[in-house]
């Protein structure tokens, strides 16, 4: 779906209707896909295809966020040194995948004020340049939508952990 959503806009920017253009550009599409298709590197983590719908609800809210987030360090920038208090903390990711946590993380580093400095399995360090960018994060209201987002995981038996076996996965 996203391929020929991609053929489409490409068509219509381009306006090349040329038959033998849009055969090799058909050509090539099904070439790709077939390879792709064929090398196992199209799942839930490559490209998040499950996301997409859900991105339209999730990337409007991050948009408006990221506004809020950005005149509250102006804010605390213009107030002083005082309102401007850096600390470092630990956050609970509740996403189930590694594609969920990563949106997490990005989301919190495009947010003016707070940066993810490290992964580590469902913990996320924070830097955040202000107790209230602290407290939005604590809330959980962003990793809520996250987890919202990434919606139902499933696990690819194709990508399993060395201390994984099918016992003890759940589908």
């Amino acid at each position: 779906m996203v391929t020929l959503s991609l053929a489409a806009l490409w068509l219509l920017l381009s306006g090349y209707f040329i038959p033998l253009i849009l055969t090799l550009g058909v050509a090539s599409i099904t070439v790709v896909i077939w390879l792709a298709h064929r090398m196992d590197v199209i799942d839930n983590e490559s490209y998040p295809i499950h996301m997409v719908p859900k991105g339209f609800l999730y990337y409007p809210w991050l948009a408006l966020e990221i506004i809020k987030s950005n005149l509250a360090v102006a804010l605390a920038i213009l107030r002083g040194s005082d309102a401007l208090q850096p600390q470092v903390f630990k956050l609970k990711a509740t996403q189930l995948s590694d594609v969920g946590r990563v949106t997490y993380a990005n989301s919190i580093t495009l947010t003016p004020g707070t940066v993810s400095i490290f992964v580590d399995g469902d913990e996320i360090t924070v830097h955040a340049l202000t107790p209230g960018a602290k407290k939005d994060l604590e809330n959980g209201e962003m990793g809520r939508r996250v987890s919202l987002l990434e919606g139902d995981v499933s696990v690819s038996y194709t990508h399993l952990r060395a201390n994984e076996t099918e016992a003890a996965l759940v589908c």
